[in-house]
């Protein structure tokens, strides 16, 4: 039996989901069961940088530096949600290929 991974918005979301698939066994940041895994986004789990993040001169923005286009694009997870990012991502490379090369979270 193959295994299915959802992603909700949010932790009701996937309870309810989860009720309604028979994924009923509780995991720390997941849920699992009858061939799903079950898991939740936290708000805005992962966000751009700031335009500061890549150089000091765009931390006030001037209308001369726009627009501001980044060789390579950073991304910042929150302090508080890295646990869960970190269940989704756990969840997911056990289930598909590994991360593209070059995508750098900080």
């Amino acid at each position: 039996m193959s295994i299915q991974l959802v992603i909700a918005e949010k932790p009701s979301v996937a309870r309810s989901i989860a009720g309604v698939i028979g994924a009923d066994q509780k995991r720390d940041g997941y849920m699992e069961g009858n061939g799903y895994l079950v898991s939740w986004c936290i708000g805005h789990l992962v966000s751009l940088a700031d335009a500061g993040a890549y150089d000091e001169r765009f931390k006030k923005w001037r209308y001369d530096d726009l627009p501001i286009l980044p060789q390579e694009w950073q991304y910042i997870i929150p302090a508080e949600k890295k646990g869960q990012f970190a269940v989704l991502r756990s969840l997911m490379e056990a289930l598909c290929a590994p991360p593209t090369p070059g995508v750098r979270v900080s």
